[in-house]
């Protein structure tokens, strides 16, 4: 017999899921036989498997070890995850050599906001990858919030996604609460999201752009129509504002909310009116290449710097009206210095 005691980070998930990351190589079938036979119970009784999980529940598992075993019990690191939980303090020492770390903006019991710099994936793509997702865990695991053990039932993760050249705000779930709230409300627009950019050419005046985005795999980029098309593929409904914050020698310094978070939607919006993003190589022409080299811009300027919080429901309702800001970093600053578009003291 193997006992699991739900942890505060595990709090809110269903017994289901829980035993499907416990014993992940188990069909459902053999789960749900499990609990109908009570050889998995919940606080001593019998369980349907979509229980609500709150911390200190006791789920016992009356199965061998050998069984235990062949199901996974314990953990195989994900395809792309490639880690075991002590191997994270690895990937905290390879964050410290980089040239640019996270910076924490805010945190408490549940939620994580950072500032990811420009250059880092969020989530990998591949094995050999180093990304935010794996720093994080590190840090929690180097604080002692969260221990190898639990890794093997619940993983913090990372709530929004943003390109690996944009940099900014990243928001993640500490626990299972903090997870399901930060999801909610990036889903339910329960938030404002608002980036800055350089765009080439001057922009005189607000603009409220909406279309229809598609993307194309391949290529890895997306187009965008003023109307629906047809024949291209899967259609998404896209809705992007943005207002000039300086005019300066050809460029416009903008400030970006987003209303739907597509693929490139930014790049591609602004890119389809006539105003790519100085740096942007994917969606820029020949003109703003040619700026792109003569001011040595490495990538797209595109930085998600603020968010601002309603209705964020009972338990985190101290987040309601909250504001979270994220400095531009020194590449941007750089530019903007360079172009003009700083912003005078008292003007």
């Amino acid at each position: 017999m193997q006992e699991i005691i739900v942890s505060k980070r595990e709090e809110g998930g269903t017994l289901y899921k829980l035993l499907k990351k416990y014993l992940r190589e188990a069909p459902d079938s053999f789960l749900y036989k499990m609990l109908r036979k009570k050889n998995i119970v919940l606080n001593g009784k019998k369980a349907e498997g979509r229980e609500k999980l709150t911390e200190g529940d006791s789920i016992r598992l009356f199965l061998s070890d050998g069984t235990i075993q062949q199901f996974g019990g314990g953990i195989k690191p994900d395809r792309k995850d490639c880690l075991a939980g002590q191997d994270y303090q690895k990937v905290n020492d390879r964050a410290i050599k980089e040239e640019k770390q996270p910076e924490i903006l805010y945190e408490d019991g549940d939620i994580l906001f950072l500032n990811k710099p420009a250059g880092w994936l969020v989530q990998k793509a591949e094995c050999g990858d180093f990304s935010l997702n794996e720093w994080m865990i590190s840090y929690l695991l180097k604080k002692g919030e969260i221990t190898p053990e639990e890794l093997l039932t619940f993983r913090p993760g990372i709530c929004n996604r943003l390109d690996r050249n944009t940099s900014g705000i990243v928001a993640a779930g500490k626990t299972m609460a903090g997870l399901q709230f930060l999801s909610e409300a990036f889903r339910e627009h329960h938030l404002h999201k608002y980036y800055t950019c350089i765009a080439v050419g001057e922009i005189a005046k607000p603009v409220l752009a909406q279309g229809y985005l598609v993307k194309d795999g391949r290529a890895n980029r997306v187009k965008v129509f003023s109307v629906p098309p047809s024949g291209e593929g899967a259609v998404q409904y896209i809705k992007t504002a943005y207002r000039p914050l300086l005019v300066r020698n050809g460029f416009t310094y903008l400030e970006v909310e987003l209303f739907t978070g597509k693929t490139h939607q930014i790049r591609a919006q602004l890119a389809s009116d006539g105003h790519a993003l100085l740096g942007d190589a994917k969606y820029m022409d020949d003109f703003c290449g040619n700026l792109r080299d003569k001011y040595r811009v490495k990538s797209q300027l595109l930085h998600a710097g603020r968010i601002v919080f309603e209705n964020a429901g009972e338990r985190f309702s101290y987040l309601d009206g909250r504001e979270f800001i994220a400095g531009e970093p020194a590449e941007f600053e750089r530019i903007k210095k360079m172009l003009g578009l700083e912003e005078k003291e008292g003007g």
